[in-house]
């Protein structure tokens, strides 16, 4: 955290008195960030635990993470009477199923691919959503970040590997992040129609009544080790809500462009949580791709700067 605030956010220096408080926001900001972003890679730490040793569908896995995470958000949603038919409107409806389908997918992949390649794979979204926010929201594009996201792509393409021993699992991970570049664009498009907190428990709400059919079709049965599995279900679940709850107060301390790339967190947490808990270390051309993926990131900030 100290590094990158170090490095990467050059505060201005003006009235002395405000500088400091400047500062201090900005370091709890990107202390909330780097959190939020080994919290998320934590809930899919539990989610692979589930899937792919106790042997429990994605599908239940995906509905308890949303269902759970609805219920213990409500009380910090700050919910008014004139949101509730946010619950309905289309356009937050569509934005809910993105990252359904995203959830979803990801806890496909990660049942047979480690952590880190599934994650690496995953960032083709933001990609996606630059590509997809300069075709449809007419958002602007520079040549040196579109170069550098273009690298970020490579990064992502020596990860996955298509061709030559591409496996299922990858496959879903790239479909995770379309899915995630699809809910990223949805997000800018909507950014303005209702408060952060209520479009977070919009996605959750829509999320676990879309997941309710197919998450109680494949409820573990009575033999299931419930206890360890309930509780992997509660990490699962908390660790995702708390890391985007989280973001939510990191931007209210930090301007979106300073904390964007702080996303690509998610990659060493990654890394680190499926050589600690999976012992999963990924070859020599992934961990190149996810360095790419890494300086391209981290490139793009230095470029709005």
């Amino acid at each position: 955290v100290l590094i990158c605030n170090k490095i990467l956010f050059r505060l201005p220096t003006g009235n002395p008195m405000v500088a400091p408080m400047e500062n201090s926001s900005l370091l709890r900001s990107v202390a909330l960030m780097a959190l939020a972003m080994s919290l998320i890679p934590g809930g899919d730490t539990a989610g692979k635990w589930l899937t792919s040793r106790m042997d429990v569908s994605p599908f239940f896995v995906a509905w308890t993470r949303f269902a759970l995470g609805a219920l213990f958000f409500l009380p910090f949603s700050g919910l008014r009477r004139e949101e509730l038919r946010l619950l309905v409107d289309w356009r937050l409806v569509l934005r809910a199923l993105f990252i359904v389908g995203g959830v979803s997918s990801i806890l496909t992949a990660l049942r047979t691919e480690g952590i880190a390649t599934v994650f690496g794979a995953f960032f083709i979204g933001p990609v996606l959503s630059y590509a997809a926010s300069a075709l449809l929201l007419r958002e602007k594009v520079g040549l040196g970040r579109s170069l550098l996201l273009l690298a970020g792509f490579a990064g992502v393409l020596l990860v996955v590997r298509p061709g030559f021993g591409m496996t299922p699992g990858t496959g879903f991970a790239l479909l995770a992040g379309v899915f995630y570049g699809s809910y990223l664009t949805a997000s800018r498009w909507l950014r303005d129609r209702a408060r952060p907190r209520a479009l977070l428990l919009s996605q959750l709400a829509v999320g676990a009544v879309a997941l309710t059919p197919a998450g109680l079709a494949a409820m573990p049965d009575a033999a299931a080790p419930w206890p360890a599995l309930g509780i992997l279900v509660m990490i699962s679940a908390l660790a995702s809500m708390l890391g985007n709850l989280l973001l939510i107060f990191a931007y209210r301390g930090a301007e979106a462009s300073r904390l964007a790339p702080l996303v690509y967190f998610q990659l060493i947490a990654a890394t680190l949580l499926g050589v600690l808990v999976f012992g999963e270390l990924p070859d020599r051309l992934a961990l190149i791709g996810l360095g790419v993926l890494l300086l391209s990131g981290f490139g793009s900030l230095a470029l709005r700067r």
